[in-house]
Order: C-alpha cells, then structure tokens, then sequence
C-alpha cells in the first residue's frame, strides 16, 4: 500500500507522465509530418525515418504516448496516429468521490467531487477511484480521518485486505474495513480496537458490498 503526502502529488504526477528519450522522437516526428504532409505518418513510415526494426517494438512506444494523452489513433486511416491538440488533452487522474450510498454506481455523477492529478497507474490501477476517510476506525492501520483512500475497484477480496464495502442496513455509505473470509462467516475489522467488527453468517453476507480494495492513501493533514 502506498502513502503520500498530499503537496506532494503534483511532482508525483509530472514524473509519471515522462517519456522516454525514443518516445520524444517518435512524438516530435509524428508531429513534423502531420505539419509538413497533412496528414499523419503511419507505423511504416515512422520506422524508416527512425531506423526501427520491426512495428512491434514502435507499437509499445506508440501505446505509451496514447496512454500519457499525447497522440491518439487518426481518424479514417488504419494504424495512423496524432499529436493531441495541448487544449484537449486530459491526463489521467483519479476522481474523488463523496458518499456513496447503497444501490449507487461508484462514479454515478452525483457521487464525483473533483479529480485527483495523478495517473491511477502510479497504484497499479486503470481506474482507481479515491474515497475520503471519515472518522478514526482505522487509525491502527495508519488511516486518518480526512485522508484520501485510493481503491481499486473489484467485487471480492483476500483475507487481511483493506476494503471500501457497503453494508446494507449497518453501513449505508462506503467504508473502509478489513476483510476475513471463513466457510460461511465473513468478518469486517476495524483498525482500532475501541470498535468491534461486523460478523455476517449465512444470508446476511448478501448485506456486503465489495466496491473494492485499498491500494494507497493521500494523507491530506500533517
């Protein structure tokens, strides 16, 4: 699991999005030719003017520039890419999301606050989502009241994990607990011993929710 400090997300952020020294030729000259011609050079042509071998080894530089938002697939012509207009470019991030209320979509729009920038990759994750961390039922986990949980979305879990679940009846918004799965018991954990963990036997188990699994924390208080 990874923390951060929240002033230091921006930093962060900007050294994911680097590429490397062959990736900046590919894009400068993908750039140059569309400028020059007009349209567009296509995975041949880029090999030529940059002395590769085989379109399989551009293709993993290709993808990563189409990951970071720099280019993105021509339209109308197979195998072709562009640059990105500065303008529209969105980089990725992770969006923070508010309540999340039993029955609702993860990132129902209601549910969005702002957006996080940083790449969800840095977590491991595509498409990891941040709750905020209300109270201090995980202060032994070295979880704060106000911190950002990153969550990888996923409906189930291992033993001894950390888990954003709804609890239907008990815990109507997202919170976060440990999960322990046993034959016919599931138990909920609090990091904090003032508070006792939720058991669930039999039909109950259908109460949890499993939205998914902690994979870092923004700490946003010193």
């Amino acid at each position: 699991m990874i923390f951060l400090l929240a002033k230091r997300v921006y930093v962060l952020y900007t050294r994911n999005m680097s590429i490397t020294e062959r990736q900046k030729q590919i894009f400068e000259f993908i750039g140059t030719f569309q400028e020059r011609e007009g349209f567009p050079p296509s995975l041949r042509e880029i090999c030529n003017a940059l002395g590769l071998v085989s379109t399989g080894s551009l293709m993993k530089h290709i993808q990563s520039l189409e990951s970071e938002g720099l280019i993105k697939g021509a339209q109308g012509r197979k195998r072709a890419w562009k640059i990105v207009n500065p303008a529209d470019r969105k980089a990725p991030s992770i969006p923070i999301v508010g309540q999340i209320a039993a029955g609702q979509p993860i990132l129902a729009q209601e549910n969005k606050e702002e957006e996080l920038p940083i790449n969800p990759s840095f977590f491991g994750s595509t498409d990891a989502f941040a709750l905020r961390v209300k109270g201090d039922s995980m202060i032994e986990a070295h979880i704060q009241d106000g911190d950002l949980a990153i969550i990888h979305p996923q409906q189930d879990s291992e033993n001894g994990s950390i888990v954003a679940v709804i609890v239907e009846d008990i815990e109507p918004e997202a919170t976060l607990k440990i999960f322990r799965i046993d034959d016919d018991r599931i138990e909920l954990r609090p990091a904090n011993q003032s508070y006792e963990p939720l058991i669930f036997k039999g039909k109950d188990r259908s109460k949890i929710k499993v939205l998914g699994k902690l994979v870092g924390v923004i700490r946003t208080k010193p």
